[in-house]
């Protein structure tokens, strides 16, 4: 039996100590929060849990092998480091780390000390971003041609980051694990308009060494939820929706097809046919993503292998992440790249 410690009992906290709880194998011992009135909140749900506004004593508990943090991002650094060097297997939410820097120090530590590190990319471990990655490179699908994401709603503003480090962070994790290719550069563009507070829209521009492109929209002051995302191959076109209760995927069998190519004399003879066939929305497995992850937070740490979404996948998206604030400063010029880890 592997024993949890959580600190962070605020929006995600709870989410992260009911799967861990209830995962076989696991069981959490103690949770960590500022706040008295959150901790008591975890005692009433779970009786047998120690509490402590404290976090150190409860990475200095013996019983606890593992940390999982759910606090603000300007917090991961100092409380994983800590967590790693006093022997524990860590899990993060997202990003991993606020600086790249400070993302290969944690990167370095844990190998160092042969421990798992394990970032919380949630959506990876969905049923739905499975099937789009079995999908993306299946044959049938064709060359990758574009990958435009929207995720906006009404609130929650943050006041430590951005609506890039919040939001978009959610959608570089996904084109990470899914597509076939790292990018080579991204253009940021964004403003605030509420005083007092980081930026609240932003447009990602993502650019590969191919002919894909990327485009992420994110934005705090939308007065609707939208949760979507397309993907365009030569020979399909899959439409993933997040909102939708059920068929949250759709593959359609639509594109187009160009009759004169190839002889630049006759260009103006070029004729774009447009291939119209059916739409199917594939079974997904239903198993919560949280669930998922953390029953593969602790096969890693029973088995010593890497997670899926590894100290390498958090430091990638992190990277992502600090080439659009520089973006943002230099007026929207395009960013290079150059990500760290093994092929796509």
């Amino acid at each position: 039996m592997i024993g949890a410690g959580v600190i962070g009992y605020g929006y995600w906290g709870p989410n992260l100590v009911r799967n861990l709880s209830e995962t076989p194998g696991g069981q959490v011992l103690a949770v960590s929060d500022v706040s008295e009135e959150r901790l008591a909140l975890a005692q009433r749900r779970y009786p047998s849990i120690r509490t402590t506004t404290t976090w150190c004593d409860l990475i200095a508990d013996p019983r606890v092998d593992a940390v999982v943090i759910a606090t603000p991002v300007s917090t991961h650094f100092e409380l994983a480091m800590a967590a790693l060097r006093a022997g524990k297997h860590v899990l993060v939410a997202k990003p991993l780390a606020a600086s790249a820097v400070q993302a290969r120090q944690l990167i370095d530590e844990s190998e160092r000390r042969r421990l798992v590190l394990m970032v919380d990319h949630t959506f990876v471990y969905t049923g739905a971003v499975r099937k789009i990655r079995e999908l993306v490179g299946h044959p049938d699908f064709g060359d990758l041609y574009y990958y435009d994401a929207v995720r906006v709603n009404l609130g929650l503003f943050q006041h430590d980051v951005n609506v890039i480090w919040d939001l978009a962070v959610h959608d570089l994790s996904i084109m990470d694990h899914v597509l076939p290719e790292r990018p080579r550069a991204i253009a940021a563009t964004a403003m605030s308009h509420v005083a007092g507070t980081p930026e609240n829209i932003a447009y990602l521009t993502v650019f590969f060494a191919s002919r894909i492109i990327g485009h992420i929209h994110v934005n705090w002051l939308a007065p609707a939820k939208v949760r979507q995302t397309l993907i365009c191959g030569s020979q399909q076109m899959i439409v993933y929706d997040d909102n939708e209760p059920s068929e949250k995927v759709k593959i359609y069998e639509r594109g187009v097809t160009v009759n004169g190519a190839g002889n630049p004399e006759q260009l103006y003879r070029l004729l774009v046919g447009y291939r119209i066939g059916d739409m199917r929305a594939p079974r997904l497995d239903t198993t919560e993503a949280l669930r998922r992850e953390t029953t593969h937070f602790l096969d890693c740490i029973e088995r010593g292998t890497r997670p899926l979404t590894d100290g390498i996948a958090g430091l990638r998206v992190v990277q992502m992440l600090e080439a659009a604030d520089r973006s943002l400063a230099e007026g929207g010029r395009p960013v290079a790249l150059s990500l760290d880890g093994g092929a796509a």
